[in-house]
């Protein structure tokens, strides 16, 4: 039985291709093992070895518009993290290296399934040193319009989310979710309840998006289309609410660019990618409102010489 104390990597490689979702480009993609304290680390083998390191961390998002994009000091990106990240969260991976031909992870069905279905594939694996947990101390809230996020401490994690759309067929909707190991209740199974919850996008908004170079690599193939009247992806919904568990799934994953497990009670309404970069900024900046155990070391591999493994999965 594994330890919930302990980092976690991959047994082995595994590779996967698709397409990107607003870049419309194939891309091939492999997850690798990584050494403990590496967290998760993207290499694009598209670009020269010198620029081609970029850390999912918070601080390098530049960009939030319908994805989470990353950006290193060269300047280099890499876009539509967010439902990898949420599997390495759901699936206990802390460390890993993603090599990557292109600028943006494949889109595969757009849930968090395929990437859940690739961890297992490859295999968890657990490392002789601690997992780092950033326990909230003190209550944050941070705003961004009509969108919020707070947390407040708590032992576990729990996940209290609304969304408000203005369509009928989405309107309100709200979730709960515990991931607390210890829970009273039922606890959240990431796999069962959250990874197989789909993006999704309204037919009236597809041209638009397109024209403004977002969406091409789009189709009922890869997100939920909502219509005038009707879901037209051919089955429909996976679940009733599955536009609420796909913001629970970005906000896994946004979340977990803090480079630690969150440990509190977070509680948001109308997420989205800006809101959820901001709330970690802010968080962060209030050092006294949280602490890590133990204290956090992170490795930055884009501040130092690639290791030989980074530079031959690079190369494969």
């Amino acid at each position: 039985m594994k330890s919930a104390n302990l980092q976690k990597t991959l047994g082995s490689a595994v590779t996967c291709s698709g397409i990107g979702l607003h870049s419309g480009l194939p891309v091939s993609m492999t997850l690798h093992p990584a050494e403990a304290d590496s967290g998760i680390v993207f290499c694009r083998t598209d670009v020269g070895t010198e620029a081609s390191i970029i850390n999912a961390r918070y601080h390098l998002v530049t960009d939030t518009m319908l994805g989470t994009t990353l950006e290193n000091a060269q300047g280099v990106r890499i876009s539509t993290i967010e439902h990898l990240m949420s599997a390495f969260w759901g699936m206990g991976i802390d460390n890993a290296l993603v090599t990557i031909n292109g600028p943006e992870i494949p889109i595969m069905d757009g849930s968090a399934e395929p990437f859940a279905f690739l961890i297992e594939c490859a295999g968890v694996v657990e490392q002789k040193a601690p997992r780092r947990i950033l326990k909230i101390d003190a209550p944050i809230t941070v705003r961004d319009g009509d969108s919020w996020v707070k947390a407040v401490p708590h032992e576990g994690f729990i996940l209290d989310i609304n969304i408000d759309f203005d369509h009928h067929l989405i309107a309100n909707q709200h979730a709960h979710y515990d991931f607390s190991p210890h829970s009273t209740k039922s606890q959240t199974s990431f796999k069962q309840i959250i990874s197989r919850a789909r993006t999704f996008g309204f037919s009236s908004d597809v041209e638009k998006l397109k024209k403004a170079g977002l969406a091409r690599g789009g189709s009922l193939d890869n997100a939920i289309v909502v219509g005038e009247n009707s879901i037209l992806n051919e089955g429909g919904l996976r679940f009733e609410d599955e536009f609420v568990r796909h913001k629970a799934l970005d906000c896994l994953g946004d979340f977990f660019l803090a480079g630690m497990r969150i440990e509190g009670h977070i509680t948001t309404s109308r997420p989205g990618h800006g809101v959820n970069n901001k709330f970690l900024k802010a968080l962060f900046a209030q050092r006294g409102s949280w602490h890590s155990e133990p204290p956090a070391q992170i490795i930055s591999l884009s501040r130092m010489p690639m290791s030989a493994s980074v530079a031959q999965a690079s190369r494969a």
